[in-house]
């Protein structure tokens, strides 16, 4: 984690309910895509890095994969073990991707979903080298919200510019290819799928309040960005629902050796 940012352990105290209930889940086809790559085959052994309630971990084990659930934010890693308890082959392991506590060359492959940007990039490489085997296969995820395209999209995107606390500094949009790049240590493979989200009133309401740079109950301006919200599902939501449209993307590649 960048000194400029508190952890995000720290960041979604108190949004987990929101978090589990409305944040949007995974297409299949990304582990489509793993699997043709060679990043996955039976018997692979995969960590999920800041697996959060276990949105993107739920993909692996769907398809029978062994996975390793690591997650520094106590609350999101109880709501995933109440999510997949009795599930042999989940792992919920309290680390950070700085230091997964894992052993050394135990998995095949490393992902983080909605994750990579929170992490300290030079530490987190060190580590998933240590603990992945080779050749050190790494997969970023992003679900990315379309800003526009829509009515609600695009008044959704100026109620975040508006009330969010630090909305703009925070979140995956800074990370392109040169920090894609210096963190892979050469070329990686982009796979990009469209993703639909339908919610209702008290859905996108949840979706909202999840998110890290939004005021807190009981903080200024929280209830006259209810109120804004309010506004916008008026104007904008079609029978009861709202649909929100996302670019889920992934940036696979593998890590070089440690000078």
């Amino acid at each position: 984690m960048t000194s400029e940012l508190p952890h995000v352990s720290d960041r979604f105290l108190g949004r987990v309910r929101d978090y589990a209930r409305a944040r949007p889940g995974y297409p299949i086809e990304l582990l489509d895509f793993l699997e043709l790559s060679g990043a996955l085959f039976p018997g692979a052994r995969v960590i999920d890095v800041g697996s959060g309630t276990g949105l993107f971990t739920e993909l692996f084990l769907s398809r029978g994969y062994e996975i390793a659930a690591v997650e520094p934010n106590a609350e999101m890693r109880v709501a995933a073990e109440r999510r997949f308890a009795g599930q042999a082959r989940f792992r919920s392991v309290d680390g950070r991707a700085e230091g997964t506590g894992l052993e050394a060359a135990s998995a095949d492959l490393a992902v983080a979903a909605q994750a990579f940007h929170w992490f300290d990039a030079v530490a987190t490489r060190a580590e998933l080298r240590r603990v992945l085997r080779p050749p050190h296969r790494v997969a970023l995820v992003w679900n990315a919200r379309r800003s526009s395209g829509t009515p609600f999209l695009e008044r959704y995107e100026r109620l975040l510019l508006d009330f969010g606390t630090d909305y703009g500094k925070v979140g995956h949009r800074g990370i392109g290819a040169e920090r894609l790049g210096a963190f892979f240590g050469g070329p990686f493979s982009t796979f990009r799928v469209e993703n639909r989200q339908t919610l209702d009133r008290e859905g996108v309401r949840s979706r909202l309040l999840s998110s890290s740079y939004i005021p807190a109950a009981g903080t200024a301006r929280h209830d006259e960005m209810l109120t804004a919200l309010d506004a916008l599902l008026d104007a904008t939501t079609v029978a009861g629902r709202i649909e929100i449209l996302y670019d889920c993307e992934i940036f696979l590649g593998e890590l070089p050796a440690l000078p």
